[in-house]
């Protein structure tokens, strides 16, 4: 067999394997796209403020005022988050968990109001350290950075000064918390101190000094009795809003800051905090009913203004609880957002009240 002839490469094939090579060589060198993986790492590499937006504010207490339906529920930003994300159920709160959390809170507050006045004081120097804490870290979302020694000095300093020396002491006390603030901080530096220095005082006052005003009541006469009034009056207000509310709920009182707060939810609050004053001041106040009407009229007004005080400053940041420290509440802050602003107007009620009836 005679071996057959070898075509002889041609101008034409050379060219084309050339520009095979080329091609081949373009795209071993050309940059790869930021797909895929590496779009996940990007993503991973910016920090949860970046990566996504601010969640929307939505009150956890709205639902009980109109009875509508609340809109999808906003994540807490992963920076405020303790120990993972917490579990959801369809209520958006586990109802459980909150019923326990609620009445074990509220069974050390009775201990120490009726039996262990060491324990309240303790409670409240928590209560006033947690809350100052929460606050502090919720602030860090609008980038403000926040000195919280002098908070949780605070936190020891007023309440501890309020049961010793009523209210002279507390007086000098907060004085001397926000002179310590303003040290603190400008020893750290003067970049960022007025936003600092601001949010300090802020908390200060919201947190630690309202609530050692419950101290103050507590040294007058009967004030265990007095506080438990305030209490109860608090309960009331949330318990009559939320039927009110749900059943006959249509016009918001402020669509800005909490759209599903109701006139009607609020009109139910009113009337039924007022039943229970007047019962809480016969019976066991020793005092006329009309007193402990008025004493809920305030009370009321005073509760309500703290749930929407709370709403505003987490609109602003951006957050639906200041933290999830309480399976099914949410944060210590948005449990005592209501009586935050009621202690201290009942307690200046009160002294008006017990001196109409000396005089009248």
């Amino acid at each position: 067999a005679t071996p057959e002839p070898v075509q002889a490469p041609t101008p034409a094939s050379d060219a084309s394997k050339s520009k095979a090579k080329a091609e081949a060589k373009a795209q071993l060198l050309a940059p790869v796209p930021a797909t895929g993986r590496s779009v996940e790492k990007t993503q991973a590499s910016k920090s949860p403020a970046e990566a996504q937006p601010a969640p929307p504010h939505s009150d956890s207490k709205d639902l009980a005022e109109t009875g509508h339906a609340e809109p999808e529920e906003a994540e807490i930003p992963a920076e405020l988050l303790i120990g993972g994300p917490p579990k959801k159920s369809r209520a958006g709160r586990n109802l459980p968990a909150a019923i326990g959390v609620g009445l074990g809170m509220l069974g050390l507050a009775m201990v120490g109001l009726f039996w262990v006045p060491a324990l309240l004081v303790a409670l409240i120097v928590v209560l006033a350290g947690i809350g100052s804490w929460e606050v502090a870290r919720a602030t860090t979302y609008a980038k403000t950075e926040v000195q919280q020694f002098p908070l949780y000095l605070a936190s020891v300093l007023l309440p501890v000064s309020a049961i010793l020396g009523g209210l002279d002491a507390l007086s000098f006390a907060y004085l001397g918390s926000l002179v310590l603030a303003l040290v603190f901080r400008i020893l750290d530096g003067l970049k960022g101190a007025v936003a600092s220095v601001m949010s300090s005082v802020f908390i200060i006052s919201w947190v630690p000094l309202l609530l050692s005003f419950a101290l103050l009541v507590m040294r007058g006469e009967n004030g265990n009795l007095l506080i438990t009034t305030i209490l109860l009056l608090v309960v009331s207000n949330d318990t009559f809003g939320y039927a009110v509310g749900v059943l006959f709920g249509k016009h918001p009182m402020a669509p800005k800051i909490s759209p599903k707060k109701s006139w009607e939810g609020f009109a139910g609050s009113m009337v039924g905090s007022m039943v229970i004053g007047a019962l809480a001041a016969n019976y066991w106040l020793d005092m006329p009913w009309w007193s402990g009407v008025i004493l809920a009229c305030f009370t009321t007004i005073a509760a309500t203004t703290g749930d929407f005080a709370e709403s505003m400053v987490k609109r602003e940041l951006g957050i639906k609880d200041m933290s999830n420290l309480l399976p099914g509440h949410g944060g210590i802050m948005d449990r005592l957002d209501s009586l935050l602003f009621a202690i201290p107007l009942a307690y200046l009620v009160s002294h008006f009240l017990e001196w109409s009836v000396a005089v009248f």
